[in-house]
Protein backbone atom coordinates (compact mmCIF):
# COMPACT_ATOMS: atom_id res chain seq x y z
CA UNK A 1 0.00 0.00 0.00
CA UNK A 2 2.85 2.39 0.88
CA UNK A 3 4.51 1.68 -2.48
CA UNK A 4 1.29 2.52 -4.32
CA UNK A 5 0.93 5.79 -2.43
CA UNK A 6 4.60 6.65 -3.03
CA UNK A 7 4.27 5.86 -6.75
CA UNK A 8 1.16 8.04 -6.97
CA UNK A 9 2.87 10.96 -5.21
CA UNK A 10 5.92 10.66 -7.47
CA UNK A 11 3.72 10.50 -10.57
CA UNK A 12 1.79 13.59 -9.54
CA UNK A 13 5.01 15.44 -8.80
CA UNK A 14 6.27 14.63 -12.27
CA UNK A 15 3.02 15.39 -14.08
CA UNK A 16 4.15 18.80 -15.35
CA UNK A 17 6.98 17.06 -17.18
CA UNK A 18 4.54 14.81 -19.06
CA UNK A 19 4.69 16.81 -22.25
CA UNK A 20 8.38 16.15 -22.83
CA UNK A 21 9.49 13.99 -25.72
CA UNK A 22 10.23 10.35 -25.08
CA UNK A 23 13.81 9.16 -24.87
CA UNK A 24 15.38 6.11 -26.43
CA UNK A 25 14.39 4.25 -23.28
CA UNK A 26 10.74 5.18 -23.70
CA UNK A 27 8.65 6.97 -21.17
CA UNK A 28 8.54 6.19 -17.48
CA UNK A 29 10.13 6.88 -14.12
CA UNK A 30 13.65 5.92 -15.25
CA UNK A 31 13.49 8.30 -18.19
CA UNK A 32 12.31 11.07 -15.90
CA UNK A 33 15.02 10.41 -13.31
CA UNK A 34 17.80 10.31 -15.91
CA UNK A 35 16.47 13.17 -18.02
CA UNK A 36 19.22 15.03 -19.86
CA UNK A 37 21.74 12.19 -19.62
CA UNK A 38 23.05 10.84 -22.90
CA UNK A 39 24.56 7.58 -24.04
CA UNK A 40 23.91 3.89 -24.02
CA UNK A 41 24.57 3.41 -20.30
CA UNK A 42 21.99 6.00 -19.25
CA UNK A 43 19.42 4.74 -21.77
CA UNK A 44 19.88 1.17 -20.50
CA UNK A 45 19.58 2.35 -16.89
CA UNK A 46 16.46 4.34 -17.72
CA UNK A 47 14.91 1.39 -19.57
CA UNK A 48 15.76 -0.91 -16.67
CA UNK A 49 14.11 1.41 -14.14
CA UNK A 50 11.13 1.86 -16.45
CA UNK A 51 10.74 -1.89 -16.80
CA UNK A 52 11.41 -2.95 -13.23
CA UNK A 53 9.23 -0.28 -11.66
CA UNK A 54 6.30 -1.20 -13.92
CA UNK A 55 5.15 2.37 -14.31
CA UNK A 56 4.80 2.79 -18.08
CA UNK A 57 1.25 1.51 -18.20
CA UNK A 58 0.31 3.90 -15.41
CA UNK A 59 2.11 6.71 -17.26
CA UNK A 60 0.31 5.98 -20.52
CA UNK A 61 -3.11 5.77 -18.96
CA UNK A 62 -2.61 8.84 -16.78
CA UNK A 63 -0.57 10.93 -19.22
CA UNK A 64 2.29 11.30 -16.72
CA UNK A 65 5.95 10.25 -16.56
CA UNK A 66 6.61 11.58 -20.06
CA UNK A 67 4.13 9.14 -21.59
CA UNK A 68 1.62 10.22 -24.19
CA UNK A 69 -1.35 7.90 -24.32
CA UNK A 70 -2.74 9.88 -27.25
CA UNK A 71 0.35 9.46 -29.44
CA UNK A 72 0.43 7.65 -32.75
CA UNK A 73 0.24 3.90 -32.39
CA UNK A 74 3.08 2.08 -34.07
CA UNK A 75 4.64 -1.33 -33.84
CA UNK A 76 7.84 0.50 -32.87
CA UNK A 77 6.05 1.78 -29.78
CA UNK A 78 4.90 -1.77 -29.05
CA UNK A 79 8.49 -2.96 -29.40
CA UNK A 80 9.71 -0.30 -26.98
CA UNK A 81 6.97 -1.25 -24.55
CA UNK A 82 7.91 -4.90 -24.91
CA UNK A 83 11.58 -4.09 -24.30
CA UNK A 84 10.74 -2.52 -20.97
CA UNK A 85 7.97 -4.92 -19.92
CA UNK A 86 9.05 -8.33 -21.20
CA UNK A 87 8.35 -10.20 -17.96
CA UNK A 88 4.91 -8.69 -17.45
CA UNK A 89 3.96 -9.44 -21.06
CA UNK A 90 5.25 -13.02 -20.81
CA UNK A 91 3.27 -13.54 -17.62
CA UNK A 92 0.14 -12.02 -19.16
CA UNK A 93 0.53 -14.03 -22.35
CA UNK A 94 1.00 -17.28 -20.42
CA UNK A 95 -2.08 -16.69 -18.29
CA UNK A 96 -4.16 -14.98 -20.97
CA UNK A 97 -4.88 -11.90 -18.90
CA UNK A 98 -3.40 -8.77 -17.45
CA UNK A 99 -2.83 -5.10 -18.00
CA UNK A 100 0.42 -5.70 -19.89
CA UNK A 101 -1.46 -7.65 -22.59
CA UNK A 102 -4.10 -4.93 -22.81
CA UNK A 103 -1.41 -2.29 -23.26
CA UNK A 104 0.50 -4.33 -25.84
CA UNK A 105 -2.71 -4.90 -27.82
CA UNK A 106 -3.48 -1.19 -27.71
CA UNK A 107 0.03 -0.26 -28.87
CA UNK A 108 -0.28 -2.71 -31.76
CA UNK A 109 -3.52 -1.03 -32.77
CA UNK A 110 -5.77 -3.98 -31.91
CA UNK A 111 -9.33 -2.74 -31.44
CA UNK A 112 -11.29 -3.46 -28.27
CA UNK A 113 -13.49 -5.86 -30.24
CA UNK A 114 -10.44 -7.95 -31.21
CA UNK A 115 -8.55 -7.87 -27.90
CA UNK A 116 -10.01 -11.18 -26.74
CA UNK A 117 -8.83 -12.82 -29.97
CA UNK A 118 -5.41 -11.17 -29.54
CA UNK A 119 -5.07 -12.57 -26.02
CA UNK A 120 -6.34 -16.00 -27.10
CA UNK A 121 -3.96 -16.25 -30.08
CA UNK A 122 -1.06 -15.00 -27.95
CA UNK A 123 -1.77 -17.53 -25.22
CA UNK A 124 -2.22 -20.39 -27.69
CA UNK A 125 1.15 -19.54 -29.28
CA UNK A 126 3.00 -18.72 -26.05
CA UNK A 127 5.47 -21.61 -26.43
CA UNK A 128 6.36 -20.43 -29.93
CA UNK A 129 6.46 -16.72 -29.09
CA UNK A 130 8.59 -17.25 -25.98
CA UNK A 131 10.47 -20.20 -27.44
CA UNK A 132 13.58 -19.88 -25.30
CA UNK A 133 14.61 -18.42 -21.96
CA UNK A 134 16.63 -15.53 -23.37
CA UNK A 135 14.25 -14.51 -26.15
CA UNK A 136 14.62 -10.90 -27.32
CA UNK A 137 11.81 -8.43 -27.79
CA UNK A 138 12.49 -8.51 -31.55
CA UNK A 139 12.03 -12.30 -31.52
CA UNK A 140 8.78 -11.93 -29.57
CA UNK A 141 7.45 -9.26 -31.93
CA UNK A 142 8.35 -11.38 -34.95
CA UNK A 143 6.69 -14.52 -33.58
CA UNK A 144 3.68 -12.59 -32.32
CA UNK A 145 3.09 -10.88 -35.67
CA UNK A 146 3.40 -14.27 -37.43
CA UNK A 147 0.78 -15.72 -35.10
CA UNK A 148 -1.47 -12.71 -35.72
CA UNK A 149 -1.00 -12.98 -39.49
CA UNK A 150 -2.14 -16.61 -39.37
CA UNK A 151 -5.35 -15.67 -37.53
CA UNK A 152 -8.30 -14.55 -39.65
CA UNK A 153 -9.49 -11.83 -37.26
CA UNK A 154 -6.01 -10.46 -36.42
CA UNK A 155 -4.31 -10.59 -39.81
CA UNK A 156 -5.74 -7.16 -40.68
CA UNK A 157 -3.36 -5.61 -38.12
CA UNK A 158 -0.28 -6.93 -39.91
CA UNK A 159 0.71 -4.87 -42.92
Amino acid sequence: MKKTILAGVMALAMAPMASQAETGAGCGLGSMLLEGQQGLVFNVLAATVNGTSGNQTFGMTSGTLGCDGEGTVTFAAAGEYLDANMEQVARGMATGEGEAMDTLASLMGVSAADKAAFVQVSKANFSVIFSKENVTSADVMSSLTQAMAADQSLSKYIS
